[in-house]
């Protein structure tokens, strides 16, 4: 399987250090195109993933303010954004969006930065990576979410959504402003019934997948420290729910991730 794993934080400062060696496990497991995501650990740390980006191939870098940090988002930040962005392996801003289950930051402040940030993919041309989770129980999150992208005009630049937990009706509406859905290995859990039937009603041409290492470490890794050499298990179980071969399911998510990121065909 030629796979590409569109999230994975490999520039995060307890594996900066172990990256080289995990990217070359995942090259060895078919892994020939990863996305390092900056965000997560502070403003400071996307360098982190713009450095794994420079020095190997196959790996490009998203940089952005996570919801958790949105309380730092400052001017200074969005400086710092728009000088990782004229870095050629710089493909996507994110992972930014709205998190109202931990939230660790204002529900403001979250909101203030992703439009910021929106706005800054738009004059950037490129596309977002979103992070979103309501409330326990609610639909708080996505229904905001929506609202800002309509007001920000996120259709323009489109993006992903990461990680994706919702439900069919909130995905027909990213899938509808030019956001394509990412699963992560929750979809092969076992109390995933649920997630697993919304991948089932969404057309293979708009997914991706993802590790979203260090976290969420898929069946049968569960509890063990996440890596993109793991993906192959989020397309083994969508290549279930279709009826189609892994193969096929690498394919289509691997195309998929580099027209989304503009990166290119496979050589």
């Amino acid at each position: 399987m030629r796979l590409f794993d569109s999230h994975a934080h490999l520039g995060a400062p307890e594996l900066l250090a172990d990256a080289p060696a995990m990217i070359a496990r995942a090259r060895e497991a078919g892994v020939e195109g990863m996305i390092a995501i900056g965000a997560g650990y502070g403003v400071g740390a996307n360098a982190g993933a713009v450095m794994l980006a420079q020095e190997h191939r196959g790996v490009w870098a998203s940089v952005g303010v996570h919801p958790h940090d949105a309380a730092e988002w400052s001017e200074l930040a969005a400086t710092a954004l728009d000088g990782w962005l004229a870095h050629e392996r710089v493909v996507a801003v994110g992972e930014c969006g709205l998190d109202y289950y931990y939230a660790h930051s204002p529900r403001e402040a979250q909101q203030s930065a992703l439009a910021a940030q929106i706005a800054i993919a738009r004059a950037a041309g490129r596309p977002l990576v979103i992070h979103v989770r309501p409330t326990q129980g609610a639909r708080d999150a996505f229904d905001e979410l929506l609202q800002i992208f309509d007001r920000e005009g996120a259709e323009r630049c489109g993006g992903v959504i990461h990680c994706f937990t919702g439900d069919l009706p909130f995905a027909r509406e990213c899938l509808a402003r030019d956001f394509d859905i990412s699963f992560s290995g929750i979809v092969t859990f076992k109390n995933a019934g649920e997630l697993r039937e919304v991948a089932r009603a969404l057309p293979l041409e708009r997914l991706l997948v993802e590790t979203d290492t260090p976290l969420l470490a898929p069946t049968p890794h569960r509890g063990k420290r996440n890596e993109p050499a793991w993906v192959a298990r989020v397309v083994e179980t969508l290549a279930e729910l279709h009826g189609r071969s892994p193969a096929e399911i690498a394919q289509l998510t691997n195309a998929r991730a580099r027209e989304r990121f503009r990166l290119g065909p496979a050589s």
